[in-house]
Order: structure tokens, then sequence, then C-alpha cells
């Protein structure tokens, strides 16, 4: 008999992890459409580039309090409720997008969607507390490369949309997306019982709590958080790169190079295959030192599309593979407070997404290209030295 709160693996099936990885693509890309029409916004809203460059961060700061503040409930709420609830919140912050008649307005409506449109941060815990324990990785994988196209492919869809119809029309059909997968997973999610018990200031504190208590959390969380930084500081700077000289390409092209990023989608299944298979730790430190060759190789990249597109995919598949590894080894500390470790993972990966979104936007202003990569692999040799230290002692999890 299944323990209360869980549900059998048989719960997991590959319908309802397809499911899952769209609807967590789909409110994931919620924090990137605005991504490649930062300067096509600017010139629409009459503001300047440098104050438009924080459209992503405003979101990705909203999103960082909205994992802190809701994603714990996952452990205490119906999340056959709690999922479709947020869904339909952050289908009324997109609409709010749509209709910002200011580059005030938008920043602010933007936070707020940040906030909302956390229900993947929802969804990959209760994956992994359907899935088996000899399957977890995987379905942690499949459901993480639902998220992964989502960051990725909102790039392109966005530039399309708003080539062709204006950057507002994007956030409306964003928002009748969330709309129907709030209905679809009201419908597949089986019921659950809460996994614990607690009044909601004891729930905050016990996510700090389980970070304290779990060195191995501790060293894990600074590697994720490092990582989305990279992936951050990169792609808010290719938007700089590809829009200016020597390139100058319109919106809708810039849009397309993120379906180069893709191959990161595959690259997170075999990385919780590895993870499955015992392999996570050497595994993340082979990532790490891959990315940061591709950062040196992305020196040379800034007048080159050809290199552009090879530094995206070698960076985007290292990246998302050592991210993957990091939920599923996290996921292994505490199984009955997984939304509270999760928790703890995306507020800190949302945090160094905002400072590697604003740390782009500061380089570029001061060194361009140059300046992002040499940041880029500064940041990659950071990890690099954390894994180094801790993959025999610090960085080692082990399932309870």
């Amino acid at each position: 008999m299944a323990a209360p709160g869980t549900a059998p693996a048989a719960a997991m099936n590959s319908r309802l992890t397809f499911l899952f990885a769209l609807a967590a693509g789909a409110a994931i890309g919620n924090l990137y459409w605005a991504q490649p029409l930062v300067g096509f916004i600017a010139g629409d809203l009459h503001a300047s580039t440098t104050t438009a460059g924080w459209l992503v961060t405003a979101g990705q700061l909203g999103y960082a309090v909205g994992v802190l503040l809701l994603v714990p409930l996952g452990d205490v709420l119906d999340r056959r409720r709690f999922v479709p609830v947020m869904l339909l919140a952050s289908a009324a912050a997109l609409l709010l997008c749509a209709l910002a008649p200011s580059i005030g307005v938008l920043l602010l409506a933007l936070g707020i969607l940040g906030v909302t449109t956390i229900s993947g941060q929802v969804l990959t815990p209760l994956a992994g507390d359907l899935a088996s324990d000899a399957h977890r990785g995987r379905v942690v994988g499949a459901v993480g490369s639902g998220t992964l196209t989502g960051i990725l492919a909102s790039r392109t869809v966005s530039g399309f949309v708003a080539g062709a119809a204006g950057w507002r029309t994007i956030f409306a059909l964003a928002a009748v997306v969330a709309v129907l997968l709030a209905v679809l997973l009201y419908r597949a999610i089986p019921p659950l019982a809460p996994r614990t018990r607690m009044p909601y200031p004891a729930l905050i504190v016990s996510v700090g709590a389980a970070v304290v208590r779990e060195r191995a959390a501790r060293w894990t969380l600074v590697l994720a958080a490092t990582g989305f930084a990279v992936f951050s500081l990169l792609w808010t700077a290719l938007t700089f790169l590809l829009s200016g000289p020597p390139f100058e390409y319109p919106v809708p092209v810039i849009g397309l190079f993120g379906l180069a990023g893709l191959a990161s989608v595959v690259a997170s299944q075999h990385a919780g295959r590895l993870h499955d298979r015992g392999w996570s730790l050497p595994a993340t430190g082979a990532a790490w030192l891959l990315a940061l060759g591709a950062f040196v190789g992305a020196a040379f990249a800034g007048r080159s599309v050809v290199l552009v597109v090879i530094v995206i995919v070698v960076i985007d598949v290292t990246l998302q593979a050592q991210a993957l590894l990091n939920r599923a080894r996290l996921f292994a500390v505490s199984p009955e407070a997984r939304s509270r470790l999760n928790t703890a993972l995306g507020t800190g990966n949302f945090v160094g997404g905002a400072a590697g979104s604003a740390a782009a936007t500061a380089l570029w202003s001061v060194g361009g290209w140059t300046a992002v990569t040499m940041a880029g692999s500064a940041l990659c040799c950071c990890a690099l030295a954390v894994w180094a230290l801790g993959r025999r002692g610090s960085l080692v999890i082990c399932a309870r």
C-alpha cells in the first residue's frame, strides 16, 4: 500500500509525464517571452534599452519570490487543486502584460507573472513522488525536458508571433494556453493527500532548516545557482549581440536561435539516466568542464554566426545536464520534503538567473561580448572548484 500523501508508481505513466512536461514548459516559458523582444518593446513603449533590459530580470525576481513563498505549499496542499489555481493566476497576469500601457506597468505585470507562474516547480517534485525509485531520474528528466523546451522555444515562438502580430499578442495567447492547461491538469492529476501538515510560517522556516541540516544540499544549491546565472548571462547577452552589428538580425530571426538550444532537451533525458546509474557527480564535473571550454571558444564567436550556434548548443547541453543532475540528487535527500527542497533549488536558481541577466546588461555596456565571455568563463571555473572540493564528500547525497 502506498504511504500517505503518495500514489502508486504506476500513476506516473507516459501520458501524464508528457502533460506534466508540457505544463512545466508553458509555465517557465512565460518568463522568457520578452527576452528576444527587448528592443522591440523598448521602441513601442518609448523606453530606453537599458530599462527594457530589466524586463526579464523582473520576471525572474518575481519567480524567485513565488518559488520561495508558494512552492512549499505543494507539501501541505492538494496539488490537484493547487496547480490549476496557480495556472489561472498566471493567466490573469499574462493578460495584464498584454494590456500594459507603459514600461513601468509591464515591469510590474512581469513581476506578478513571475510570482504566479510557478506550477512547473510544483509539478516536478510531484512527478518524482509518482515515479518509482528505479525510474525517478528518467521521469524527472522528462519533465525537466519540458521546462528546458519552454525556456528555449519561448524565444522562437515569441519572435515569430511578435513579428507577425505584435508583442502583446504572445502574452494574450499564453494566457489562453494557461487556462486550457489548468483544466487538463485538474482532470489528470490523481487524488493525493498532503505529504505533511504544518502551519504556513513553520512550512517556510522548514525550507531553510532543510538546507541548514543537509550540507550536501547547500553545496548542490551553489552549483545550481551558478549554472542558472551562467545560462541567463549567455542568453541575455545573445540578444544584444544578435540585434547589433555585425549581425543586426530582426526579432523573428533572433528568436530562431532558441532552436539551437533545444539539443539540451536530449541531454536532460540522458542526464536523468546517468543519475539512475549512479554517475551523477562525475557527469556534473564533465559538464562544467565542457561549459568552460565553450565559453573560451565563445570569445572568438562575436563575428561568426556559425560559432555562435555551436556555443549555444554546447553551453546549453552542459548547463541543462548539470541542472537536471543537481535536481535528481537533491530529491533523494528527503522524499517527504521534495517541494520544500525544490523551493530552495528554484529560489537559488532564479536569484542566480536574475543576477546573470543584470550582469549581462551591465557587462555589455562596459565591455560588450568579450566582457560577457570572460565573466562566463570565471563562473565556470568557480563551479569546477566547488565540484572538485565536494565530489568525494560534501556533494554526495545518500538516499534515505
